[in-house]
């Protein structure tokens, strides 16, 4: 707690360093409070929430950085805090700014350092610290509660103006934000083994995405625009295939026709090749549901389990492995099927999915719809130790949220380690063809 304010990134700390709460009265009712009034939202939601703000109090005079923390600078699925961390040449004034925003519907508290407002009927809890203390501050506002009290136990109250020299005081090596939710965090950067992991300047192209031919928002020539002003080298167009449960799906006479109208877009967008695939379901029995004849002329084939269909683990296995086992399925999309908030994912074989996937030269997807966030964290991490490909994609459904997807997708990926030489979307255009042509080939020899 500091300023006065109890926050429940305040309350994790206290939990994690073992404090009683019960000789704390303050700390004591703002869990009761917090307990029975904050729902967490996931992690598209917090963005939605939050860019607005952040976007109006970069204008405050003095404010020199603005990012957010808590859950949503480590991207986890859920984020339960929306917390905002500002670097400021003079705090108390930021403050009187920050507070006296038009979009800020209510103050709850503020202090020359802090700010709980209500915005968009959320609490927003906004932490200022000056340059040479920033670090520290956004160190500690991200989390979570047991790695910050970790790295503070090695590293005594000293302030820092970079995250950077926070770990480098405590005898470690930077980690990024991503990572500080894995139990070995703290392990790996005391032996300083921290891999460079995959960034957004290292996705080419994304792989997974639906238009109004199924159940997207946008029609294709929206979609296609969104994706050439990204600078994509390639996409891969994905509606839904006939037996999904989205509220429309693709025909094989609405798949024939997407072809032509893909083929007579083309030359709207020189640089950037437009891949023409389907996201087809594993029904029941393991099977696909579009035939053979539809699929072969496609460029890419993505395959979901969404409906568990009341089966068992190792049904739910069977069927996964063999849709992995087709030769016609490039990629199984978001793997686990889970459903951030709802369901943890399916109760499969992990090991000998991965194991089929890497034999087999199929992509397991890293879903960066808030929806799925899937592969998240130790599937991804022990996917790609299992010599599984990944590819990163948006899954989205609207033009206006393909970077953010993106981002969302890259953030999950992270959380899992994932190096950029394991992930196919980081590859050319000619390598990416290569590995989807090498699994139908292998069915010929």
């Amino acid at each position: 707690m500091r300023d006065g304010i109890v926050t429940s990134a305040d309350l994790e700390l206290a939990i994690a360093e073992r404090r009683p709460l019960a000789s704390d009265p303050a700390l004591a009712r703002a869990l009761s409070l917090i307990c029975e009034e904050r729902r967490p939202v996931n992690l598209g939601r917090a963005w939605e929430i939050l860019e607005p703000l952040m976007s109006a109090l970069e204008s405050c005079a003095g404010v020199q950085a603005v990012e957010a923390a808590g859950g949503i600078r480590r991207s986890a699925p859920l984020v339960h805090s929306l917390i905002v961390a500002i670097r400021a040449s003079n705090p108390a004034r930021a403050v009187e700014c920050l507070v006296a925003l038009p979009i800020v519907t209510e103050v709850l508290h503020r202090t020359p350092r802090r700010a709980v407002v209500l915005f968009e009927g959320h609490e927003i809890d906004l932490r200022i610290a000056p340059p040479d203390e920033y670090g520290t501050l956004l160190f500690t506002s991200t989390g979570p509660a047991g790695h910050v009290a970790g790295v503070q136990k090695r590293r005594g109250p000293r302030l820092s103006a970079s995250e950077t020299e926070v770990y480098t005081s405590a005898g470690l090596a930077y980690l990024p934000p991503e990572t500080r939710d894995a139990p070995d965090a703290l392990e790996v950067a005391q032996h300083k083994t921290v891999p460079r992991l995959v960034e957004r300047e290292d996705i080419r192209g994304d792989l997974h995405m639906h238009t109004t031919y199924s159940d997207g928002r946008d029609s294709l020539r929206r979609m296609l625009q969104a994706s050439h002003a990204l600078g994509y080298e390639y996409v891969a167009i994905t509606d839904h295939s006939e037996h999904s449960a989205a509220s429309r799906t693709l025909t094989p006479s609405d798949l024939e026709r997407q072809a032509d109208e893909i083929a007579s877009l083309r030359h709207e967008f020189p640089g950037m090749t437009i891949l023409h695939g389907i996201e087809v379901d594993i029904v029941p029995d393991g099977s696909l549901d579009c035939a053979d004849a539809h699929l072969e002329p496609l460029d890419i084939v993505l395959a979901s389990l969404h409906e568990s269909a009341g089966q068992d683990g190792a049904t739910l296995t069977r069927r996964c492995l063999a849709a992995i086992h087709h030769p016609l399925v490039s990629v199984i999309t978001h793997p686990a099927n889970q459903l951030v908030g709802n369901r943890a994912g399916y109760d499969m074989d992990y090991a000998a999915i991965y194991a089929a996937a890497a034999a087999t030269g199929t992509a397991l997807e890293i879903d960066g719809a808030p929806v799925h966030l899937d592969l998240d964290g130790d599937r991804a991490r022990d996917a790609v130790r299992a010599g599984v490909t990944v590819v990163i994609d948006s899954d989205s459904h609207r033009a206006r949220v393909l970077d953010r997807q993106m981002r969302m997708g890259l953030g999950t990926a992270r959380r899992g380690w994932v190096e950029p030489r394991a992930v196919l979307n980081t590859r050319p255009l000619g390598d990416v063809r290569a590995f989807l042509a090498a699994k139908r080939n292998r069915r010929k020899t």
